[in-house]
């Protein structure tokens, strides 16, 4: 795996460059407390105990704040590498990273793959990724497709998150395959037709006890982006007509993404936010999985698709997000990212900023702060390849006869499997 980097340096006539690169070091943590606590580890965002979802929004907060054009804190991004197994995966959250992982370790899938498209984004740790990604093919089901768990059954959200880690690393997912089976095989299953008197185009988790496909809005929000081979950060795609459930002898992916957005827009259409309902109390908005439809309708069909549930979480969600933290932060930045929304504007709450307070504080910010500039950034780094994985400084140049000396910087961003 090689990894990759931008460079950039004014040139002026007659200059020679006389100094040598250095590489910043990076300061090494404090071992996290030896049992979880409400006291979050040093480096990690969040104050809530991390023993469920340490990793993932650990992985969230480093992918959202990369997209802002944040330089996220080293602390914070060797937190999460050393949250890794030595088999490449992750669990939830390990009290003690020196300590191995055994066969009562909760490693998966989903916390895996959150963490390779974040590390991905931040760059310098390819060995990170490779082993990952290694760690994931290894325990693809015969069906193309992923469980939460080593051994588990396929569900469309797992399935849709290492999809989007594949992607993020430039990995074809057609080309993942198991006994012939690709991930895009194992999501179509999934789909429900749109034969179906309800829930006609959506995606259910996975089949019930029955084998019965039940629509489940989260997990057609997040097949949407699997289907289209899109991560966690996703751009808008093209506007596009409205959709409408269209029925095939055998739906192409993007037929089945279409199809589950059509899904998604009826679901929307009355009150502009999915819903959630926890056993016995009635029916409450439901903002992350909300957010998560904006995200899948605008990459599907353009941003135009998400403006009415973005408008309805620009002037709602500032509350959940200050009660639920770094992950809800992320979510929001995403859906604005998506739909081209300025996240430091979000119904006049600074997301960014919000979320830069949960953990901490980044090294800074990269010169162009907008998500078109950082997008642009990216794809310039492909052109270049290097050994390092930092920001560099190049040290003092002089000017022939008048001694000016000038800094030359450049960073590493990408790392190409």
């Amino acid at each position: 795996m090689n990894v990759r980097r931008r460079s950039s340096a004014a040139a002026l006539a007659a200059i020679a460059v006389i100094g040598a690169a250095a590489a910043p070091a990076v300061a090494a943590d404090p071992s996290p407390s030896s049992s979880p606590s409400r006291t979050a580890p040093s480096g990690l965002y969040g104050t809530t105990d991390p023993r469920y979802d340490g990793v993932w929004r650990q992985s969230l907060a480093l992918l959202a704040q990369d997209t802002a054009g944040v330089v996220p804190s080293s602390t914070a991004v060797k937190w999460l590498t050393d949250q890794q197994c030595a088999n490449g995966a992750f669990a939830p959250f390990r009290a003690d990273p020196a300590a191995d992982c055994d066969a009562k370790t909760p490693i998966d899938t989903n916390n895996t793959a959150a963490a390779v498209q974040a590390l991905w984004a931040v760059g310098g740790h390819g060995d990170v990724v490779e082993s990952a990604l290694g760690w994931l093919k290894s325990v693809q089901n015969e069906d193309g497709g992923w469980g939460y768990s080593p051994g588990t059954p396929s569900d469309a959200n797992s399935t849709s998150v290492v999809v989007g880690a594949l992607t993020a690393t430039e990995t074809d997912p057609e080309k993942v395959v198991k006994d012939g089976k690709s991930p895009y095989d194992a999501l179509l299953t999934f789909a429900l037709p749109c034969a179906e008197d309800k829930g006609a185009g959506a995606f259910a988790f996975q089949p019930d006890k029955d084998g019965k496909l039940l629509p489940n809005a989260d997990a057609t929000a997040a097949g949407v982006l699997g289907a289209l081979g899109e991560g966690l950060v996703a751009e808008a795609a093209d506007k596009a007509d409205a959709a409408s459930c269209t029925d095939a002898d055998k739906p192409t992916r993007e037929g089945a993404a279409a199809n589950a957005a059509a899904y998604l827009t009826a679901t929307l259409a009355k009150d502009s936010h999915l819903v959630s309902a926890l056993g016995g109390s009635a029916d409450q908005p439901d903002y992350g999985n909300t957010a998560d439809a904006v995200v899948a309708l605008a990459a599907q069909g353009g941003a135009d698709k998400a403006a009415g549930p973005l408008a309805w979480l620009e002037k709602n969600a500032a509350k959940w997000a200050a009660e639920s933290g770094p992950a809800a932060y992320a979510q929001l930045i995403f859906a604005a990212h998506a739909t081209g929304t300025d996240p430091r504007d979000f119904g006049g709450t600074d997301l960014v900023e919000k979320l830069n307070a949960t953990g901490p504080a980044p090294q800074g910010v990269a010169a162009k702060d907008t998500a078109s500039a950082n997008a642009d950034e990216k794809s310039d780094e492909k052109d270049d390849d290097s050994p390092f994985g930092v920001w560099w400084f190049v040290g003092v140049c002089l000017v022939f006869g008048i001694g000016i000396g000038f800094l030359l910087s450049n960073r590493n961003k990408k790392q190409q499997p």
